[in-house]
């Protein structure tokens, strides 16, 4: 029998102030998978955060983190999760590394053990620069950043992040990203946004909520029939150094970039982390036909009610 999933949601419902925020939402995740959550303002991407986080509790439903219930045992299951909200919690007044090490003591961590904590999330996170400097003074990209070390500075299994890239440029956005891709090869991680760049730049799957229900869940590239993506490096390339990319079927330049088409069951966030590998810069990796944006927008448009009647 195979495992069961890291993260399981099973009909999970919420109301607040009289509305149904959430309603009767399924879904899986494994170990070793980023998955978008997309959706509108108001659509349910926090309020669902927020319950797998245990910071809120369902009306209805369950919710298991690596086969604990969170509502029986909240403090087993917490101990599995990290969690980025939206809004960063920073102490100005802390350094980085007094931060972090406050981070790793609220997660049992003491001693030596917290100290190689914090130093593994430092270089992990980039903050060696940084680590030394009150939080208030650390640029928009940096507190991001340490939001991000504080979620995992305790080696969780599963990672929460809502708008981790959300109000930085796009320097410090791609620093992001990168760094969301790499937990996503040992951690199961939930990256809630309504960017559309930053789902097709992290994640494998995505799903998209509206008005509360789930309305799509599948892997990134079943969304995009064509299989084709449109890609720009820094590097300068030519046919037969794509020929070397395992996940690359064919590519043929387009206006200054490239026009890749995918091998079967391969996937754009397979194709970031080669170019990524490869040391070629990554500028630009899009779908060709636009089939996220398409889909999103037909769902963010529809009325649930009126097609349910």
């Amino acid at each position: 029998m195979s495992a069961s999933p890291l993260l399981q949601l099973r009909h999970v419902s919420r109301a607040l102030a009289g509305r149904l925020v959430v309603n009767d939402l399924n879904l899986d995740l494994d170990r070793g998978s980023v998955l978008g959550l997309l959706g509108v303002n108001g659509a349910g991407k926090s309020t669902t955060l927020r319950m797998i986080a245990g910071v809120l509790a369902p009306g209805s439903g369950r919710i298991l983190i690596a086969a604990t219930d969170l509502r029986e045992n909240p403090r087993a299951a917490r101990e599995k999760l990290g969690y980025l909200p939206e809004q960063v919690p920073l102490y100005g007044e802390l350094r980085v590394i007094e931060y972090l090490d406050f981070c790793a003591r609220l997660h049992g961590l003491r001693g030596g053990a917290a100290r190689n904590a914090v130093n593994r999330v430092v270089e992990r996170c980039g903050l060696g620069e940084v680590r030394r400097r009150l939080l208030g003074n650390l640029s928009k990209g940096f507190q991001q950043r340490v939001g991000i070390a504080q979620a995992i500075v305790h080696d969780p299994a599963l990672i929460v992040l809502d708008e981790p890239a959300s109000g930085l440029d796009p320097v410090q956005a791609a620093n992001i990203r990168a760094l969301v891709r790499e937990l996503g090869r040992e951690h199961a991680v939930i990256l809630s946004t309504h960017l559309l760049p930053d789902v097709q730049a992290c994640c494998d799957r995505v799903a998209i909520l509206h008005q509360g229900r789930l309305r799509r869940d599948c892997p990134l590239h079943a969304l995009d029939e064509s299989g084709t993506v449109r890609v720009a490096t820094t590097a300068a390339l030519d046919a037969t150094q794509w020929k070397m990319v395992a996940c690359v079927e064919s590519a043929e330049p387009a206006d200054g970039a490239w026009r890749i088409r995918l091998a079967a069951d391969a996937t754009p966030a397979q194709l970031a982390e080669a170019i990524v590998g490869h040391g070629w810069g990554l500028r630009e990796l899009r779908a060709e036909n636009a089939g996220l944006e398409e889909i999103f927008l037909r769902i963010a448009s529809a009325d649930i009610a009126q097609e349910a009647a």
